[in-house]
């Protein structure tokens, strides 16, 4: 099989997030849609490994937030490439509870449901909600997986229905690089990277320099 063929089909980059006991919690999401408009429900990817799988099942209720293409990339870092289980991902990060569910600021839409469905896969948990409210947040091109590949670097979560270990492709000549051990961003700015100040930051999880590998 090419699995190629399905690098055809449109992705977006979404954040899920629930409650677990009164505590907000999260991760990212890039495959998201709408089934029905009335009454209006939408279904999301979530992989059972993730501890957003086991609040969504403990409370029935999701909300979706669009990220567009100016939202701050770190949020996709932080709820991308951190476990709920180990840290408060929405530690320092503004939002607003709507329609029963936390919304972090930040992106151009949310949609909070009720789950009414699901189906189940080998990894993944498709879950089927009833829109219980949605809004626009701010005007912007919401964010494609492309934009985020190709724009900001961004590399493809293990938990995520599109990773099949690192991307060949399309692969480089090998050359040494500097590649965050946390998000998986590599930096190919001019400046070589032994010279950068100390508190330079990853553009995509914000974490530190020394969480850069030379490869």
């Amino acid at each position: 099989m090419n699995h190629s063929a399905l690098y055809n089909l449109s992705y977006g980059v979404y954040l899920c997030t629930t409650w677990e006991e009164g505590k907000p919690v999260g991760c990212v999401a890039n495959s998201a849609m709408q089934i029905t408009s009335d009454p209006a429900s939408v279904a999301v990817s979530i992989n059972k490994k993730n501890y957003t799988h086991a609040c969504i099942e403990k409370t029935g209720y999701f909300a979706i937030t669009v990220l567009a293409e100016q939202s701050d990339s770190k949020l996709i870092g932080r709820f991308g490439f951190c476990s709920g289980r180990e840290v408060d991902k929405f530690e320092g990060v503004p939002y607003a509870v709507r329609g029963k569910l936390p919304v972090p600021d930040g992106g151009m839409a949310f949609i909070s449901c009720k789950v009414t469905g699901r189906m189940e896969t080998a990894t993944h948990t498709v879950f089927l909600g009833e829109v219980i409210e949605a809004d626009n947040m701010q005007k912007g091109t919401p964010m494609t997986y492309a934009y985020y590949h190709k724009v900001l670097k961004g590399k493809t979560s293990a938990n995520a229905p599109t990773f099949r270990g690192e991307e060949t492709e399309n692969a480089e000549p090998e050359r040494a690089r500097y590649v965050c051990d946390v998000c998986g961003y590599e930096y190919d700015g001019e400046i070589p990277f032994e010279e950068l100040p100390d508190d330079w930051v990853c553009p995509l999880c914000g974490v530190g320099k020394e969480h850069f590998k030379k490869q």
